[in-house]
């Protein structure tokens, strides 16, 4: 059973509706200071995110990078508890506790964006192992972007993901920047170079349609499913803006304006679907009544600033010392 609002062509275009109109939203909380510390936009990259989420069943599983709000949204997060979080606030997904870059939630098998590059493939990759030791059929898919390609987390959890025949999906989202440095003055070989040397199936897909990536990540997930290990999809996409929020301010120029305009023509939500005006109404509704509630969730007691740092309830092994 797949995710139930992501099965037909306006459930997909719904949720990169929603995930734009949220970006949107909390760039415009950046530069008022409702959000401390900035973000890391997807926008322009919304056809990953949903195209592979398309793809899951609600018990499957993904990691998340630093630009996560779209992988966490796409899985079915509240988008109200998604912004509370961004403010700091106790009615966010973890509290206010996790902020931009490390939002989860175990209930929809959101493992959790990272803000270290590549650090999810590993959880993902354990996780995978865990679930196929259980007998259980999850599927786990772990998303990063080109600046993890030579990063030797991303390598191991590759190398075991192919030794261990885990039912991982590795997702690229190369939109050809680390930063500012450009992907192919970084990356020797090719990203699916990485996964070949792996024995491990690549796929690059063309990240700006969503389709072409449910497809492509069908194939993928139905591969794991069935015992057939993991899969590699490198998804060409591009981020319309920032690397992060701070860069305006730092007015750092590594992209021309005709280079950002030509992957806007490009632009995933160009849909054409009939009733996209009427999506948008309700996404636009949806996300006031998210706002208002993030607005008025409560701020964090101090008192509670060092609960959760220390596990409890834990018992010591037999004859350990304490």
């Amino acid at each position: 059973m797949s995710l139930p609002h992501l099965t037909d062509p306006a459930g997909r275009y719904r949720a990169m509706r929603l995930i734009r109109s949220f970006e949107e939203l909390a760039l415009e909380w950046v530069r008022s200071g409702l959000v401390v510390g900035g973000t890391h936009p997807y926008i322009g990259q919304e056809a990953v995110a949903v195209g592979v989420c398309a793809a899951l069943d609600p018990a499957d599983q993904l990691t998340s990078t630093h630009r996560g709000h779209g992988h966490v949204l796409a899985k079915g997060a509240d988008p109200g508890r998604l912004l509370a979080e961004l403010l700091g606030r106790v009615g966010g997904l973890n509290g206010g506790r996790g902020g931009s870059m490390h939002a989860a939630d175990f209930s929809l098998g959101i493992l959790g964006a990272n803000g270290i590059v590549g650090a999810g493939a590993p959880i993902a990759v354990g996780s995978a192992w865990a679930a196929q030791r259980r007998g259980e059929p999850t599927v786990v898919a772990s998303f990063f972007g080109d600046g993890a390609l030579n990063q030797g987390v991303l390598l191991e959890a590759l190398n075991l993901a192919s030794i261990w025949r885990a039912p991982v999906v590795f997702v690229c989202e190369n939109n050809g920047y680390a930063t500012t440095l450009p992907a192919a003055a970084a990356v020797g070989g090719s990203a699916c170079g990485r996964a070949a040397a792996f024995g491990i199936p690549a796929e690059t897909v063309d990240g700006m349609d969503v389709e072409a990536v449910r497809a492509a990540a069908e194939r993928a997930v139905q591969r794991a499913r069935a015992g057939g290990g993991p899969s590699f999809l490198e998804c060409l996409t591009y981020r319309f803006e920032a690397h992060h929020t701070m860069e305006r301010r730092f007015r750092l120029a590594y992209r021309t304006a005709a280079e950002v305009a030509s992957w806007r023509e490009r632009d995933p939500l160009a849909t054409g679907l009939p009733e996209a005006a009427a999506i948008d109404l309700e996404v636009s509704e949806l996300l006031s009544a998210a706002a208002e509630f993030a607005l008025a969730s409560a701020e964090p007691d101090p008192a509670t600033a060092t609960d959760h740092l220390y596990a409890s309830g834990l018992r010591p092994r037999s004859g350990a010392a304490l």
